[in-house]
């Protein structure tokens, strides 16, 4: 082997790299392990109540059972969609799941799912909330994750929306703690400094309630078309997340606030509009490699009414949710009961459509085994991260995961970490 470079050669490296080197570390960590919630569901403040999850779960079967049983459905999403459903299968682990945790994520709304009161009002109906969510939480009975989303920081609504969410924090804070679940949505950001303006009040609010500091984080709601383009032509999304100090979980799409800024047409504002796709590419972008969470938007098209409106409606909500599943996006909204029904079947489907081959891919790479298929350790970490996410939302089991890829829980949640790559069993 011949070398004519010495050491000084990669010290001077290091050295000119160093900086680069520890501001990669710094901004883009990688996913931390926290779960992500496959959906979140908004409710008006002023409509909530410590029950609210069980009663939409109840809503879904019964709509389900209505339209012939979830078995029923299956087969309905399986053909509008492509997916080889195993309607059966997916029938009992979607009862199980509306019967035991029917909404992962749940957000109390004092923005434009509640509309504007006057401060008497909107004080009554958040303390109504915040009692209402302590029943839950003291009894079990909330959802994993929870919080609200409060006004916007535009001057008209400024001042009532920090009051909100003073309220909300301090009082969940007064009656007993701040759940583990805690999320709070800062909705139509337009600039950095709003954002900025969010960390202030956060660290103000852990001083002012005795919290450790970092305890309150927030997503940021993209619904604006100063978020995705600023003035100057670079992506304001993008400084979002790096000015929020890793105060930022998530990055949510607005569907039909950010469709509406750009002047499309209420009947072609979408999900899957190519300007609403532009945005998300962005953002996706945007959190890479960041362990900020993405979540695409909603479908306003509700399964209601007579049964043909209800089968239409399903059929284009399991579509919407596969197609942002497929782009590689695993949280989305929903705005009615009925839609839990196909929001689980959909993400079902698709974890287990996507499992037996992931399955035997991870396998053959771990162990070595021969395989058509040359994988690389940032694949392995994709098959083993749909693995996972399957098992967190109770798309699969522990016992089919570990006897398909012949490896513990533990070795494929670090895998699809990027803990580690190879088998040591």
């Amino acid at each position: 082997m011949i070398r004519r470079l010495d050491d000084a050669v990669l010290a001077d490296v290091d050295r000119r790299l160093s900086a680069a080197d520890a501001q990669l570390a710094n901004r883009y960590p990688g996913d931390d392990g926290r779960r992500q919630p496959i959906h979140t569901v908004y409710i008006p403040g002023n409509r909530y109540t410590a029950t609210m999850p069980a009663d939409w779960g109840s809503a879904a079967l019964t709509t389900a059972k209505d339209a012939g049983g979830l078995d029923a459905v299956a087969s309905l999403v399986g053909a509008s969609t492509g997916i080889d459903c195993e309607p059966d299968t997916l029938a009992t682990l979607v009862e199980n799941k509306l019967t035991t945790e029917p909404i992962e994520d749940l957000r109390i709304d004092f923005e434009d799912g509640y509309g504007t009161f006057d401060d008497a009002t909107e004080d009554a109906d958040v303390a109504q909330a915040i009692a209402a969510l302590r029943t839950a939480l003291d009894a079990g009975t909330a959802t994993p994750f929870v919080g609200t989303r409060f006004k916007c920081f535009e001057a008209g609504t400024r001042a009532r929306g920090l009051r909100t969410l003073d309220m909300f924090v301090s009082g969940l804070v007064a009656s007993g703690g701040l759940p583990d679940g805690l999320t709070l949505t800062l909705p139509k950001v337009t600039s950095v400094d709003q954002v900025e303006a969010m960390v202030a009040v956060a660290s103000a609010l852990e001083a002012a309630n005795g919290l450790p500091a970092g305890r309150i984080r927030f997503e940021v709601q993209v619904e604006t078309p100063q978020a995705i383009l600023g003035a100057d032509g670079r992506a304001p999304v993008a400084q979002f997340i790096h000015a929020g100090q890793g105060r930022v979980s998530s990055l949510h799409y607005g569907t039909y606030d950010y469709s509406a800024s750009l002047g499309i047409a209420a009947d072609y504002q979408s999900m899957e509009h190519p300007a609403a796709d532009h945005a998300k590419n962005v953002m996706q972008l945007a959190v890479a490699g960041t362990g900020v969470h993405m979540s695409d938007g909603s479908t306003n098209i509700l399964p209601v009414g007579d049964p043909d409106n209800v089968a239409m409606a399903w059929k284009l909500h399991a579509r919407l949710v596969r197609r942002h599943l497929e782009r590689g996006i695993y949280q989305g909204w929903d705005m009615h009961p009925a839609q839990l029904v196909t929001r689980y079947l959909a993400t079902y489907a698709f974890y287990r459509g996507a499992f037996a081959p992931a399955a035997n891919r991870l396998r053959n790479y771990v162990h070595r085994l021969d395989s058509t298929v040359m994988d690389e350790p940032a694949t392995a970490r994709a098959l083993a991260n749909v693995i996972h996410r399957g098992r967190v939302c109770g798309a699969l089991t522990g016992d089919e995961i570990e006897t398909a890829t012949d490896l513990s829980m533990s070795t494929v949640r670090d895998i699809a970490l990027g803990r580690t790559t190879r088998s040591t069993q």
